[in-house]
């Protein structure tokens, strides 16, 4: 379990929220939304400290992680898996190495076991015969298939999606959103997914977290969400909505 308790950060004079409180349960998926700029990434690096606030508390499993010290702080961080926003595949080396990196940094497996690992993280997002390509071959949604096999390879307990959606055609969109919620339900794994795609958040997500005017706006469960009243959460979903339908009319009416 994860709770961010009071959570407040600042960049100089800029306040980015404050006040910041919710809990996140083993096993579930939680969207953070939210206007660009609102600091929807700058909050989820703050879950696994690779940034630390003004004040306020992350607890994992009953410890503060912005008290841990360093080789605590390692242990605690390899529990998460990151999709970085546009995939961060290295372009040296090849898929395999790519999804083997990970277990080279941090264990001392042997070279039977890592491959065994790159082959069944890669069978799981469908590309186990992409593995030798250079990554300059592979398309937008292939990379970041490789970036989620990467990212879940030690089978961590929390998996970061950073727009995981973001820059790619709905049906691949769709395709990722499935892997999503497989992750979620066969490997029981904790995911906190950063989008502005509400499309994306009604099919993965159990709860939502909505940031606007430097704090947390609304927290609660997509049911509740398609329920609420809050004006300023409705505003936000009917321009993510009105987004959609336009950019769906523009498309029909330039292949009319």
């Amino acid at each position: 379990m994860i709770q961010v308790k009071n959570l407040k950060k600042s960049f100089g004079d800029m306040l980015v929220w404050e006040n910041v409180t919710f809990d996140i349960e083993d096993g579930e998926t939680i969207a953070i939304i939210g206007r660009s700029g609102c600091g929807k990434s700058v909050l989820v690096k703050h879950l696994n400290a690779l940034m630390y606030p003004d004040a306020g508390e992350v607890i994992i499993d009953g410890q503060n992680v912005f008290e841990l010290e360093y080789v605590d702080l390692r242990k605690m961080r390899q529990r998460f898996g990151v999709l970085f926003q546009g995939s961060a595949l290295f372009d040296s080396i090849n898929t395999f190495e790519n999804v083997a990196f990970p277990m080279r940094y941090f264990t001392d497996f042997s070279e039977e076991k890592i491959t065994e690992k790159v082959h069944k993280a890669l069978d799981m997002v469908n590309l186990l015969d992409a593995a030798e390509k250079d990554t300059s071959e592979l398309s937008g949604g292939m990379r970041r298939r490789v970036a989620l096999a990467r990212a879940t390879v030690l089978q961590p307990d929390f998996l970061i999606y950073d727009e995981p959606t973001s820059g790619l055609d709905p049906q691949t969109s769709d395709e990722i959103n499935k892997l999503i919620t497989s992750f979620a339900s066969n490997l029981n794994i904790t995911s906190i997914v950063v989008t502005h795609d509400i499309h994306s958040v009604l099919k993965i997500s159990e709860k939502v977290a909505f940031l606007h005017d430097q704090q947390l706006w609304w927290h609660g469960t997509t049911k509740e969400m398609s329920k609420s009243n809050n004006q300023e959460l409705l505003d936000f979903i009917k321009a993510s909505e009105y987004q959609i339908k336009t950019d769906k009319e523009n498309f029909i009416g330039k292949n009319q």
